[in-house]
């Protein structure tokens, strides 16, 4: 009988893990889910969390501006959790979402654990700011 994948391992920033690894990685997790309208994070507030979207989609605003859409596979919420500034943008749900939810400290034992997934979060977040201002990138 074969085995059903963890989802996680099918998303871009867990590509890489092994088995074992994935384990580790779950265990730091929260799964939860967010309804079509709910704000994941919210500008101008203090980021206490980041968040692996799983399933569904949504829309990043910087004030009334859409900068993006981000789906399964995507982190938000890293930039205010590394920096401890506010939240730069607000993040809505457009459909029903699944999404693993991590704290600060766990957000932290995951970049030190794992450096790869340390280097396709920042590469994520050069991304997301090029989109809010590309001269930031270059």
């Amino acid at each position: 009988m074969s085995q059903t994948p963890d989802p996680l391992s099918l998303l871009p920033i867990f590509a890489d893990l092994s088995k074992s690894d994935m384990k580790r990685v779950n265990k730091l997790m929260a799964e939860t889910t967010v309804k079509a309208g709910r704000n994941l994070v919210t500008e101008g507030t203090v980021g206490r969390e980041v968040f692996v979207i799983r399933d569904g989609k949504a829309t990043v605003r910087k004030g009334s501006r859409v900068i993006a859409t981000v789906g399964p596979g995507d982190v938000v919420g890293e930039g205010s959790l590394i920096s401890g500034e506010p939240r730069s943008a607000t993040v809505t749900a457009d459909t029903d979402m699944t999404v693993e939810v991590l704290d600060r400290r766990e957000f932290s034992s995951l970049l030190e654990e794992f450096p790869g997934i340390a280097r396709k979060i920042l590469a994520a977040t050069m991304r997301h700011l090029h989109t809010v201002d590309p001269s930031v990138a270059h």
